[in-house]
């Protein structure tokens, strides 16, 4: 079985669509598939088989005032830097249709990752077939202080890379005996603690699970990814990771900027093919 893990990284993430379209081109499709925020919001289309759908919402819709801005934060019915009802209803339901038949069809299994807000821990959940309100995926990409929280089956959840940014164990749990990882961080990043936390610790008080999970997670991060290139250095996964994030930050909605990243993704996974066929047998 071939296992996809999908990183996150918000507006980052573009670099993973570029990765997911060339694996589409070729065919290769994932069995179990699971994201973490923006890779899972992003992982979606890729198991729809809706190539160049991620393109088309990064450079025609994020950039926009109606999708993200400092405005909507404020808006008390959404509370939230990115629009919820414009990103997550009117966008795939009208605007930018998602193929829910096609995604019906998949044969596999896709999951994103959710903290939950008690517990501070990673919950793994199967991403529905028919939510045309995307409540999962507004839960795994929920960031801290950027998003409201999101309550699912009476229980509240935030940002799954908060307890588990890079879910490489669940496919491997599952039976993936062939693993592709994408990583929207270069090769030599290291997390440090982001200053933001300490403001997200003071506001999240009555949740000191949820505080010590992000009090945590730049440190839990590193190791993360030490283990993971050191599977890769035993030819057990794949893994891509960017050389550069060309200055794009989280809430980049700069359309050539994010196009720029793409291609970066769908250049490097077209030149790395040939080896990971060879590493996937095909």
């Amino acid at each position: 079985m071939l296992g996809l893990t999908l990183e996150g990284g918000a507006s980052r993430t573009v670099y993973s669509c570029g990765i997911l379209d060339a694996l589409l081109e070729e065919k290769i499709t994932a069995d179990y598939v699971i994201g973490v925020s923006a890779g899972a919001a992003f992982g979606i289309s890729y198991c729809s088989g809706q190539k160049g759908r991620n393109l088309r919402l990064a450079t025609e819709f994020m950039g926009t005032k109606k999708y993200m801005g400092a405005r909507h934060l404020f808006d008390p019915k959404n509370r939230s830097y990115y629009n919820l009802e414009y990103a997550y209803n009117t966008v795939p339901n009208t605007e930018l249709p998602f193929d829910y038949q096609a995604y019906e069809n998949f044969k596999g299994k896709f999951y994103a990752v959710i903290t939950n807000v008690k517990t501070g821990k990673a919950e793994y959940m199967e991403v529905p077939r028919d939510d045309r309100e995307w409540t999962l995926l507004r839960a795994t990409c929920a960031l801290p202080l950027l998003f409201p929280e999101i309550e699912i089956n009476g229980e509240k959840y935030m940002d799954g890379g908060i307890a588990d940014s890079i879910p490489y164990l669940q496919p491997i749990n599952a039976g993936c005996d062939k693993n592709i990882i994408i990583l929207t961080r270069p090769r030599d990043y290291v997390k440090r603690p982001e200053p933001a936390t300490k403001l997200a610790a003071k506001y999240y008080r009555k949740y000191p699970e949820f505080v010590r999970a992000m009090e945590t997670r730049a440190e839990r991060y590193n190791e993360c990814v030490k283990e993971i290139m050191e599977l890769k250095r035993q030819g057990r996964v794949f893994v891509f990771t960017p050389k550069t994030t060309f200055g794009v930050g989280r809430t980049e909605g700069d359309p050539q900027k994010l196009k720029r990243l793409y291609d970066h993704g769908y250049n490097h996974a077209k030149w790395a093919m040939d080896d990971l066929k060879k590493y996937l047998g095909m």
